[in-house]
Order: structure tokens, then C-alpha cells, then sequence
């Protein structure tokens, strides 16, 4: 690889931003492509299929072969609320490969003893999420029913541009969250990103059960892209 791609890939990957770099095998020919460079390139169906599996390997188009080599960001799952559901879907989310971190000012309720091996942060999230950096390779879900705990968190996550966006609650708490989220200035289309009531429609009842749903329609949103429907 040439030096100065590899110094642009590098800073990429530092920065947590997804890549590939496609090399043509016939000549060895190489170029770096961003998510938002992909619509453009002569490869965009290959490209957006790739950046959504992760899988590096040989495509063939037009004829011509080509090496992809995916470099994805590893999945970040931030929640806000050191709650039961939280209890279950931290452990499923660092089995599914996910960084996960908990934040919750609550100190009773965020303890490490509650929360073996998965970080976490007592404190509120104007204050920790910054500490985070939140970015499309994190997924964020609202889980304390707290607004002055999940609405800036929810704010940030949407100014981040987070892959997923979720929030606990019925109907009607999500419409009254809404109505406070938009007196933030928070725009319409925006708004439009949060999944409420979160997770897939599996009747789940319990937490664990309650986890599974979510941490499901996470994995929907990340191998699959927003619009993705079951």
C-alpha cells in the first residue's frame, strides 16, 4: 500500500470513521472510499453491501477484479440508565462484539458491582457523553425514563449521528418526549430517527426478554442500514 494512503487510513481508523480500500487486481491500482464517497464510485453496489457486512474479499464488476478491504470502527453500544433491562443487554451486547458503557449519575444504581466488566459512568450526560465522542459507529439507547437524564443524552446521540437511536417508553411517553425534544430545537427529521417504543415487536415482557428485542434491532440496523425493515 502506498505511504500516503496508508496515512489516510490510519487517521481513519483513529478517528473511528468506516473505510475501504479497493485495489483492482489486474493492476494494483488502490483508492480509499468514504461511506459518503460511495454513491459516486464506480462500485457503489459492491461498496454499500460491504459497508454494511464488514466482509473484505474479492468482487468481480464490469469484468474486472477487485481485492475490498473493509475497515470498520468496532460497534459501540452507549445506554443511559443502570436499570434491569440494562443488567441483561450489557453482557448480550459484549458477546456480540459491542464496547458497551453505562451512564447513569445515579451512583446507587451505577456500581460496578451491578455491571461486571462493562464500563461505566456515574455521572450526567452532559458531562460523560462528551468523554465518549459518540459517532455513526455507536449505538445509543434511552433506558431511565428520566428526561433530564435520556433527552440531552437523546439530543447528543442525534447530533452524532448514531447508527441506532433507542428509547424506552409507550406511545404516549414518546409523543410528550418528542413535544420536549423539539422546545430543544431538535428538528423534525431528526426526531424521526429515534426507535419508541425501542426494540423489535416480539412481545417481549421481561428485561431480559426486553433486551434481546433491542439488542435484535440494533443488529437490524447495523447489518442492514436505517431504512431496513423485517
Amino acid at each position: 500500500m502506498r505511504l500516503d494512503l496508508l496515512a489516510v487510513l490510519n487517521a481513519e481508523r483513529a478517528a473511528r470513521r468506516a473505510t475501504i480500500v479497493v485495489t483492482e487486481v489486474a493492476t494494483g491500482a488502490q483508492r480509499l472510499v468514504r461511506p459518503a464517497d460511495a454513491a459516486k464510485d464506480p462500485l457503489r453496489d459492491v461498496l454499500a453491501e460491504r459497508f454494511l457486512s464488514g466482509k473484505s474479499g474479492i468482487a468481480e464488476v464490469g469484468g474486472a477484479r477487485y481485492f475490498l478491504n473493509v475497515h470498520l470502527p468496532p460497534p459501540r453500544l452507549v445506554i443511559t440508565g443502570a436499570v434491569h433491562i440494562s443488567q441483561a443487554l450489557a453482557p448480550m451486547a459484549r458477546i456480540a462484539g459491542y464496547d458497551v458503557v453505562i451512564v447513569d449519575p445515579r451512583t446507587a444504581f451505577a456500581s460496578p458491582e451491578r455491571f461486571p466488566d462493562v464500563a461505566v459512568l456515574a455521572e450526567w450526560p452532559d458531562r460523560a457523553l462528551p468523554k465518549l465522542s459518540l459517532d455513526p459507529a455507536t449505538a445509543f439507547v434511552a433506558l431511565t425514563h428520566d428526561p433530564k437524564i435520556d433527552e440531552p443524552a437523546l439530543a447528543a446521540a442525534l447530533a452524532a449521528g448514531c447508527f441506532y437511536i433507542g428509547a424506552l417508553g409507550s406511545k404516549k411517553t414518546h409523543a410528550k418526549r418528542l413535544e420536549r425534544l423539539r422546545a430543544r430545537g431538535v428538528a423534525d427529521a431528526a426526531l424521526a430517527r429515534i426507535h419508541a417504543p425501542i426494540g423489535l415487536a416480539i412481545g417481549a415482557a421481561s428485561p431480559p426478554e426486553i433486551a434481546v428485542s433491542i439488542l435484535a434491532e440494533i443488529t437490524l440496523r447495523l447489518r442492514r442500514g436505517p431504512e431496513a425493515r423485517l
